[in-house]
């Protein structure tokens, strides 16, 4: 059980996520919802621990999150594992080695460098990719794959660390509508075949309601919707968004609001 309890982060004098709090079974999958600048990127961050609370605590079975260093810090972060809408590959290496980075906790710094990677460890990377149809695509440069490819890659990765969370942050926000639809199916059998709970940040409102069974809903950095899709109403949608969402269900993404995280260099309140 993910427990999150007033969950607090501000750079400066801009409050990300103001007092957030709620808690997450295992084996779910929660769609993250809201506007542009309404704190979703902050908070799947603050889980992970790469952004850092100002207050407020993270609990999982018991285990206080917000106060981990070091290595357990480390071991959390690969328990807890990332996508990112950038993907986050390394460009000139080949497919299966960034696969493999995501057994980097299991595996000395030196024999990481030297790519002295064990023979169970690349079994296992090579499942992942076959998992996800790109298993052919191995020996290829990460930079030479179509953004689809390299989303599936950066999930192949993130389910070698063997978490207990998948944490996606806007993972299909640069993609073709083929390409959604394949990296949301991938993050929806992750969840249905091994269990495994998913956290997605999404901006669409269609999406969010086919793919995720419960939805928590942002806005100006506080939770103010936390339901199922069914309970998400066209009037529940409005108020969230602060505008009119479209007949499809999908709310208009705002530019305003986004802000560089001063520590991470990236947009930090999306």
């Amino acid at each position: 059980m993910l427990v999150v309890e007033g969950l607090t982060c501000r750079f400066g004098t801009k409050t990300a996520v103001d007092n957030a709090s709620f808690s997450i079974g295992p084996g779910s999958f929660v769609g993250v919802i809201g506007r542009s600048g309404a704190g979703k990127s902050t908070m799947l961050r603050m889980i992970n621990r790469l952004a850092e609370p100002t207050s407020g605590r993270i609990t999982f079975d018991g285990v206080n999150v917000t106060a981990l260093k070091g290595r357990e810090l480390r071991r959390w972060r690969a328990r807890s594992a990332m996508i990112f809408q950038q993907f986050n590959l390394i460009g000139r290496l080949d497919v299966l080695t960034n696969v493999l980075m995501g057994r980097l906790a299991t595996v000395s710094p030196a024999r990481s460098l030297l790519k002295l990677w064990p023979d169970a460890d690349k079994a296992v990377a090579l499942a992942a990719l076959e998992q996800f149809g790109i298993a052919s695509l191995a020996v290829q440069r990460a930079d030479r794959l179509s953004g689809g490819q390299q989303q599936r890659v950066a999930i192949a990765r993130a389910l070698v660390q063997e978490p207990d969370i998948i944490l996606a942050d806007e993972p299909i926000a640069s993609l073709d509508p083929h390409n959604t639809r394949v990296v949301m199916d991938s993050l929806q059998r992750i969840n249905r075949d091994f269990g495994i709970t998913v956290i997605c940040n999404l901006h669409s409102l269609e999406l969010a309601r086919s793919y995720c069974g419960r939805l928590i809903g942002m806005a100006a950095g506080r939770v103010v919707f936390d339901g199922t899709p069914e309970q998400l109403t066209e009037t529940e949608a409005q108020r969230l968004y602060g505008l009119e969402s479209d007949p499809r269900g999908n709310a208009a993404a705002t530019p305003d609001a986004l802000a560089e995280d001063p520590v991470l260099g990236i947009p930090a309140f999306a």
